[in-house]
């Protein structure tokens, strides 16, 4: 299962790697259909949501007009503002669990919890607040496949709808592009001032 300091793979695929609120119950039985499709439908809006805010700002793509591109910048960045805020006062408003250590992706997910681990096999609910301003979780149905002594655990997913499946390997592979951008960025900035 390795550390989360380097690189961003779980069971051989691309994963999001971030310090979030997490939380985890296990199921004492199986969730129903309706409840399934609900959390599915939740799921694919805050995905939605999230890939919608983390696309980057429209002025990035009109480099024909620079009046245009700088006002629709400040747009942007009031925007992002705006939902600062607003995410400081939902984070304010409700009780989240504490930040730590996660990586995800369409698969699985792994994290630590608290002693005692859940046993393996257990069926669970893990709960995922990407960002402040996005009030609800990411919830994510599947059953803990590992559980070492000090609390880490891996957790499989059940197979997710198509469209979710697609969502989350967009906000993966997007992570994965702005570390690798912001990697090279650091090496130019590093060779440059050399």
């Amino acid at each position: 299962m390795g550390d989360f300091t380097d690189t961003v793979i779980l069971e051989q695929e691309l994963a999001y790697a971030d310090v979030l609120p997490v939380a985890f119950r296990v199921l004492k039985q199986p969730l129903d259909a309706e409840t399934r499709a609900s959390i599915a439908e939740a799921n694919l809006r805050i995905l939605q949501a999230f890939t919608a805010m983390e696309e980057g700002s429209a002025a990035e793509s009109l480099d024909d007009d620079p009046n245009r591109s700088a006002e629709i910048g400040r747009i942007d960045q009031k925007v992002n503002l705006l939902l600062e805020m607003v995410g400081a006062l939902v984070a304010a408003s409700q009780r989240r669990p504490p930040p730590q250590p996660i990586r995800f992706n369409k698969l699985a997910a792994s994290w630590r919890v608290r002693p005692p681990a859940p046993h393996v096999g257990s069926a669970g609910l893990l709960e995922i607040y990407l960002k402040d301003w996005l009030p609800q979780p990411l919830q994510l149905i599947g059953r803990v496949a590992e559980a070492s002594a000090d609390g880490l655990l891996q957790f499989q997913l059940e197979q997710q709808s198509d469209g979710l499946t697609e969502q989350i390997e967009r906000m993966v592979f997007r992570r994965h592009r702005r570390q690798i951008a912001g990697a090279r960025a650091q090496r130019r900035a590093g060779a440059d001032a050399v």
